[in-house]
């Protein structure tokens, strides 16, 4: 008979590897962006594992797929290395994961419990025991098979000979190769018998076998005389045995005696260069098998996510009703589903996470969606619903039209809950939810400002105390203490000498005028602008003296509580990019100036380290979600009158990198479009970056008969009846403030769609009303929403028109540039926005002009602190008043923030409590734990 014909398994792995480039390709060229990834985990620096690892990235790179080695050095425990498999397991840029083994740690490592924890859909290598189980019950479509099995079965297909009814024998018991070979061949129908070092009869086994594998790891161990004539012989051994002729003084074999084994065989693999170089290109294949998998069940940026479905009752019950009614996901699962990392969350208990800022910089390179921003016409005292229409929009995107889609909203405020108005998270039938957690202490961000923002307050007035009380050389010794003999500057001192010019680096190098400047910041308690905050409405904090006790030896001054959503680190935390930006912001806060007029910075207190330390968890962005399961981000919340009234930065372009380019954005700015929308586009869009797409305009019937004319709309007191019956002629007149605001908004250059809340008491003729005037005065298009009382059903046509808008060209442009006059920008938003025909600045308003420039503020943006309740500065002109002088009371700098604030007439930083507040309804069930009254 003929020498067997040889299996070789370069010839067959480059084929494989041929075929699997062009698929690749295929891949890409589909799904634009999309990459097949493998993930490499190694402990330790073997010199075998490195070469093995060095071929399989070859091979990858060969064929297109994005291969990543990850390499824990051999210190590395064993929570370690789980913990670094959790993180691939969640990354879906990764489809085939392997662990190389042997693991090389001086650390115990339970292997098996390493290689379980690969995701079975990942395991690339077929050694978990749920791969190794469906194989062995015959599920070889949803598993995947160790490679050099694999391997042996892409050799054995190469003869063409039918494996079907065959008698196939496995000599070796492996894990790795002998249990699954086994069950390969038997569920593609051989009948198999497995063999062993202890199988008594194993010539005359052979001896029966028309496919033979043999992987036992000894040398030749298979004669050829025991091979039955016109065999296959797949040979897994790897053996080193004696031979004086090689420089190694060593040869490779098999586990068969190959010379005399291929005078009987049909089929033989040679040994190096059979098996082994087919174990590489499976690995591959079983990679691009996963990719395939993965784009069956998902489309690359396109989420796989559960939604939860509404069932609506009539009439609405209560918010809270809603609320509980609905069992939100589990957060880790939303977080797994628009496609954050395990190490990219932090659980608070089950309904909100924080998301590390890491999650933004692994996604730096993919493209942002569709970003818009929701915002409303000049509002009744009771609100037009821009929150519910926020959330209800994104609920429509997602649960009814299926994009990917995100609302960024602010964290409200305790101050208000349990004060005037309870709970804020939208309403009805479009929620953030629970609606509890969201109210109440959500992860403690508030808090965190509140104890950021009096440590400064604390600082200020203990400087000014101690400048009193002590010489220069007390101060220094105390500032630049002694310890160990050593004397050392700071890391912030070291900063503040160099602001005063001094460059050197040794503390007893001062000289005693060097020394005064460096310890006496000199403050004018007069000129102090930063308050103490508490996140409680309290009144009686508007107006205090502190400093009563005899041991501050008498300094005292006049101070005042603000409400803690006003401290400037809010803006600062709404406004930052990134922790170090946040560092940067908060060291530049202005707290007063100096008796010479400089500005005094927290940095000069000393203090922006500990204040980064105290926001270091603040600064990443919560998640929660919708009622219908939609994501949500509820970060930042700042004032919307003398800051900007916004949620945060972080939030938007964390969220526009999630939901990817086809996907939406939604965020809401407070208050009505020309105080909200103006600083979103003038401030926050200035800073971060980033460009809106789509304004979403809210109005309703009632706000726009009040601007027409009608009675005054109290909260707490029944709407008089020309809100409660048909009335076309007053709602038309008050549709001037909507086409003003209309108009506000295209000066941007962002297309408009206007969103009219329905409620129940408008008529159908109200409502095409305000859809027909609203077309006339330039929107892109105006629909008539029911979300509150429908959800995300009620949303979709709204939902469509926006991403018609989204669709179209976007010229966006600021209103002013920051480099005019610090006077001009602020007449440009009151004569553009507003109507006013001019402004009038009072004398504390000049002189603060003057003040600010000459100490390098007056390119800040301006961030107008107005009446909601009008487009001008009194709350009783309604409508679109034209031809009045806005008179600017003071101004103000954020300098941290970046934003100068001018005060338009006055306004409390502190609210009140009423006669009869909130809390009077709020109470906890003590045997559920459920919160009672809160809404």
């Amino acid at each position: 008979m003929a020498p067997a014909e040889v299996l070789s398994g370069k010839v067959v792995s480059a084929q494989v590897r041929e075929r699997l480039k062009k698929q690749v390709a295929e891949m890409k060229e589909k799904f634009p962006g999309f990459t097949p990834g493998l993930a490499i985990l190694q402990v330790g620096n073997r010199d075998d594992s490195n070469l093995y690892i060095n071929m399989k990235l070859k091979a990858a790179a060969e064929i297109g797929i994005s291969a990543n080695h990850i390499k824990l050095p051999n210190t590395a425990t064993e929570a370690e290395v789980l913990k670094c498999i959790a993180s691939l397991n969640g990354d879906p840029a990764v489809h085939g994961f392997i662990v190389q083994l042997p693991l090389d740690s001086d650390k115990p490592i339970n292997t098996e419990k390493i290689t379980n924890a690969v995701a079975p859909e990942k395991d690339v290598d077929g050694l978990s025991s749920i791969n190794a189980g469906k194989l062995s019950r015959g599920d070889l479509g949803d598993c995947f098979i160790p490679c050099t099995p694999k391997g042996c079965m892409e050799l054995i297909r190469q003869t063409g000979i039918q494996v079907t009814g065959k008698r196939a024998v496995v000599v070796g018991r492996s894990k790795i190769v002998g249990a699954p070979m086994h069950d390969l061949l038997l569920w593609n129908h051989a009948t198999v018998t497995t063999c062993h070092s202890k199988t008594p009869t194993l010539a005359e086994e052979v001896a029966k076998a028309d496919i033979l594998v043999v992987a036992a790891g000894k040398a030749e161990m298979v004669k050829g005389e025991w091979i039955k004539p016109g065999a296959i012989v797949i040979d897994c051994g790897i053996n080193h045995v004696p031979d004086s002729t090689k420089a190694s003084g060593k040869r490779v074999v098999g586990d068969v005696a190959y010379a005399t084994a291929k005078e009987k065989a049909s089929y033989i693999t040679p040994v190096p260069g059979g098996v082994g170089p087919m174990t590489v290109a499976m690995l591959m294949q079983s990679t691009v098998e996963s990719a395939q998998r993965f784009l069956e069940k998902f489309q690359p940026g396109k989420w796989n996510i559960q939604y939860n479905q509404l069932t609506l009752k009539m009439p609405v019950p209560s918010d809270i009703e809603i609320s509980r009614s609905c069992i939100p996901k589990p957060i880790d699962q939303v977080a797994k589903e628009i496609g954050l990392l395990p190490d990219e969350i932090e659980l608070y208990g089950q309904t909100k996470a924080k998301v590390h800022l890491s999650a933004l910089k692994r996604l730096k390179n993919q493209p942002d969606g569709k970003y818009v921003v929701v915002t409303g016409i000049t509002p009744t005292p009771l609100g037009e619903g821009k929150s519910t229409t926020t959330i209800g929009l994104v609920q429509a995107l997602g649960a009814h039209l299926h994009q990917n889609v995100f609302a960024c909203v602010r964290q409200p405020s305790q101050g208000p809950t349990f004060g005037i108005k309870g709970g804020a998270a939208g309403g009805g039938y479009s929620q953030v939810v629970p609606m509890e957690e969201f109210n109440l202490h959500l992860t403690g961000d508030i808090h965190a400002i509140t104890a950021a923002n009096n440590l400064v307050a604390a600082a200020v007035d203990t400087r000014i105390f101690h400048e009193l009380t002590q010489s220069d050389q007390a101060l220094y010794n105390r500032l630049v203490p002694s310890v160990n003999g050593v004397r050392k500057f700071s890391e912030i001192q070291i900063r503040r000498l160099q602001k005063l010019g001094i460059s050197k680096t040794d503390p007893a190098a001062l000289t005693k005028e060097e020394v005064n400047l460096f310890v006496r910041l000199d403050i004018d308690p007069a000129t102090i602008t930063w308050q103490r905050v508490l996140d409680t409405n309290d009144r009686f904090l508007r107006r205090i003296t502190i400093g009563q006790s005899p041991t501050e030896k008498g300094f005292s001054r006049m101070a005042q509580f603000d409400i803690t959503v006003s401290s400037e680190i809010m803006a600062v935390l709404a406004l930052s990019d990134g922790l170090d930006d946040m560092k940067k912001r908060l060291g530049r806060m202005v707290v007063a100036s100096s008796k010479r007029g400089e500005p005094v910075t927290t940095d000069d207190l000393g203090v922006t380290g500990a204040l980064a330390v105290l926001m270091k968890d603040a600064v990443k962005p919560n998640l929660m979600q919708t009622l219908e399961g939609t994501p949500v981000f509820v970060h930042a919340g700042p004032f919307a009158n003398i800051a900007h009234g916004n949620s945060s930065v972080l939030a938007d372009k964390i969220a526009l990198k999630l939901v990817g380019k086809e996907g939406f954005v939604v965020t809401e700015a407070g208050f009505g479009a020309d105080i909200g929308m103006e600083k979103f586009f003038n401030i926050k869009c200035r800073y971060s970056d980033l460009r809106p797409n789509v304004v979403v305009l809210v109005a309703t019937v009632r706000a726009l008969k009040m601007h027409g004319g009608g009675p005054a709309v109290t909260a707490g007191i029944p709407l008089p009846k020309e809100y409660m019956e048909e009335n076309l002629q007053l709602l038309a007149k008050g549709c001037s403030n909507l086409s003003k605001q209309i108009q506000n908004a295209r000066l941007f250059g962002v297309p408009v769609v206007v969103a009219v809340n329905a409620f129940k008491t408008d008529t159908k003729a109200e409502l095409a009303l305000v859809v027909q005037l609203a077309k006339e005065a330039g929107a892109f298009d105006a629909v008539v929403c029911t979300h509150w009382a429908e959800g995300g059903k009620g949303a979709v046509a709204l939902a469509q028109a926006v991403q018609r808008a989204s669709q179209t060209p976007s010229n966006f442009r600021f209103l002013y540039n920051v480099e005019l006059p610090v006077i001009d920008k602020i007449r440009i938003i009151a004569q553009q926005i507003y109507g006013a025909s001019d402004i009038e600045l009072l004398p504390e308003a000049q002189e603060k002009v003057a003040v600010y420039t000459k100490q390098g503020f007056g390119n800040l943006p301006i961030c107008m602190a107005k009446t909601h309740l009008s487009l001008s500065h009194d709350p009783e002109q309604k409508g679109a008043p034209t031809g009045f002088i806005l008179p600017i009371r003071d101004i103000r700098a954020s300098v941290g923030a970046g934003f100068l604030y001018p005060l338009v007439g006055t306004m409390s930083t502190m609210p009140g409590l009423p006669t009869r507040p909130s809390f009077y309804d709020i109470d906890l069930d003590t045997a559920s734990g459920e919160v009672n009254g809160l809404f």
